[in-house]
């Protein structure tokens, strides 16, 4: 019988890192693509209606968000418990709503202006008092197309 004998001085290779850094900023430059960003922080409480009959939105580039709920409990010592509108980050007045559409016109091109959709997301407890003044403002400055932001559910039985 013959008699195996391991080297002692065979070591293992070393692990190339040299396409290392390839693959972190391969990762990095996937992660920035895929990760959205949050565009507006909400001021005031949401709480979507369901509705069964619901059309999602062609173009959300062409949409601006009026939202309209009561105020997050860090705010209401300021704006207090009714419902308020918030225009991007900020709670304001009906008064504002003109100065809101004129900027957000002038902040896109002139075709994709004439296109803009005022979306309104409104708390489902907020009174509709608020909501058809909030539409009287746009009325008066020519912001027609109008949506209402709801939460889609399944319709039971056959109507």
């Amino acid at each position: 019988m013959s008699k195996f004998r391991k080297s002692g001085g065979r070591k293992m290779a070393a692990l190339s890192t040299a396409s290392l850094p390839d693959i972190v900023f391969m990762l990095l430059f996937f992660f920035m693509s895929v990760t959205s960003m949050k565009e507006t922080d909400y001021k005031v409480k949401i709480k979507l209606p369901q509705a069964t009959e619901v059309k999602k939105l062609e173009k959300k580039s062409l949409v601006s968000y009026i939202y309209v709920g009561t105020p997050l409990a860090a705010h209401q010592a300021k704006y207090g418990s009714e419902p308020r509108i918030q225009l991007n980050d900020k709670i304001s007045e009906l008064f504002d709503i003109a100065d809101y559409v004129e900027s957000e016109r002038s902040s896109r091109d002139e075709s994709d202006a004439q296109q803009l959709t005022y979306s309104l997301k409104v708390d489902s407890d907020a009174k509709m008092g608020i909501v058809t003044d909030i539409k009287q403002e746009l009325r008066k400055v020519q912001a027609l197309k109008i949506n209402y932001s709801t939460l889609k559910v399944e319709r039971k039985g056959n109507y």
